[in-house]
């Protein structure tokens, strides 16, 4: 009888041991020759994931990425929410506001701050120290997603702005070609004798359009405050507190009165432009960014690289200075599976998911390694973009009133410009209209 009690009581606690095995996540499985092969039964953790919805190529690449992801991880699942440009922001600072968002958020660098400031990212300062690589991403670029010393966004990619300039044009002046040397750019000194010699308004041809026009506080952000810098002026202090004693600095004053002048005093700029003016030869030179090519490319197939136009390193003041920073992505202080959420950030951000993304976009990749990798990113003119990035990107202020900094900013240019306002006013109005703005979002904080 005590071997029945006894083979009964081993049989029972072989049942719960497997019982416990199995609600552990664990099963063992006999196959048909009697051996006992281990299995993994995880459980599988759905990660919610919001973007904003991009090009073709761009939704492309994130579906790609996602898929590979999940083949790599069977055990995590990621939903992709993709929601239109436009409705983005709103519908994400409404998630965080109501206490649930997305696992995952793609976040727009100038709005780092707000979104660390309200408590909706996780720092990621621990996670890259590990096994972020962070010495595979410029420095500079590192700053943009940094808030009070913490790292609070992984980046993807970086977008660039350069100097495009009519090269028959300039031939026919007599003008000397810039050097295509990102590290020999042109001083604006050099670009306003160009544009003087080009200028001829009385047939539509304008010098320069120094900053694409008088756009939204976003663009004024990417194009104008790289002027100021270039300058030796700033913005805003380091902890992105204060405009006064920045944006009031006998340099960023340079700057404005610089950029006033282009319209004012020699006219070779523009109030108004026509569409697509530079193609259309209607224009001697221009700021724009790296998207610019594959739109002449696509739609301007007469007007060639090499021989219409050329681009050249953006052009320097006291010293040479572009923005930096785009879209990059953040992990919830709500997720329930923050490290899981981690492995798929780092992943997409890494040097694998990077390579795969970029070359589905044809974007710059924010890592070192990864640009390495694509031919065209190595030559002209795509590496005038890439290395002013890598060596003189800076981040635009990192301040939870970014918005309201840019929309102040963008009025000074357009007060001081169009409207011909005293400049110290204009400025002394843009400091307060700064200032408040930040020291209302600490009393809402607070």
């Amino acid at each position: 009888m005590r071997v029945k009690y006894r083979t009964i009581a081993m049989m029972t606690a072989m049942c719960v041991m497997i019982i416990t095995g199995c609600m552990k996540g664990e099963g063992h499985l006999t196959d048909n020759k009697g051996r006992i092969d281990h299995v993994a039964a995880e459980k599988t953790v759905t990660l919610t994931f919001w973007r904003n919805s991009g090009n073709n190529a761009e939704n492309t690449a994130y579906e790609q990425l996602t898929a590979a992801f999940m083949k790599k991880h069977p055990t995590i699942k990621i939903e992709m929410t993709p929601f239109p440009y436009s409705d983005y922001d709103t519908k994400l600072r409404t998630s965080v506001a109501a206490g649930n968002p997305p696992d995952i958020m793609a976040v727009d660098a100038p709005n780092l701050a707000s979104y660390a400031q309200a408590g909706a990212l996780i720092p990621l300062t621990e996670h890259f120290k590990k096994d972020g690589n962070l010495e595979d991403i410029p420095l500079t670029t590192i700053e943009g997603y940094t808030y009070k010393n913490d790292i609070y966004l992984a980046p993807m990619t970086e977008s660039s702005i350069a100097m495009f300039y009519n090269k028959k044009m300039f031939e026919a002046a007599g003008i000397p070609l810039p050097s295509r040397n990102p590290d020999e750019a042109w001083t604006w000194g050099q670009v306003l004798e160009a544009a003087v010699k080009i200028n001829d308004p009385a047939n539509g041809i304008y010098g320069i359009d120094p900053a694409q026009g008088f756009q939204n506080a976003g663009a004024t952000a990417y194009f104008k405050y790289p002027i100021i810098w270039q300058f030796g002026g700033d913005v805003m202090n380091a902890e992105g507190t204060t405009a006064r004693g920045f944006l009031d600095s006998p340099e960023t004053k340079r700057a404005l009165t610089f950029y006033t002048e282009l319209f004012t005093k020699y006219k070779v700029a523009s109030f108004e432009y026509p569409v697509d003016a530079f193609p259309n030869r209607k224009l001697g030179i221009t700021i724009d960014g790296t998207w610019t090519l594959s739109h002449i490319a696509e739609k301007f197939p007469d007007f060639k690289l090499g021989e219409d136009f050329d681009v050249a390193p953006l052009p320097k003041g006291s010293r040479q200075a572009v923005a930096n920073g785009s879209w990059a992505l953040g992990i919830s202080t709500k997720s329930k599976h923050p490290e899981e959420a981690w492995l798929f950030v780092n992943w997409m951000t890494g040097y694998e998911g990077l390579k795969l993304y970029s070359s589905v976009t044809k974007d710059i990749p924010a890592r070192y390694s990864v640009a390495k990798e694509f031919t065209e990113l190595n030559e002209y003119p795509k590496n005038i973009f890439v290395i002013q990035n890598q060596k003189y990107g800076r981040p635009r202020p990192i301040t939870p009133v970014f918005p309201q900094v840019s929309e102040a900013v963008k009025n000074l240019f357009v007060e001081v410009t169009l409207e011909k306002r005293n400049l110290d006013e204009a400025i002394d109005d843009a400091i307060s209209t700064i200032d408040k703005a930040y020291a209302d979002s600490k009393s809402i904080a607070n």
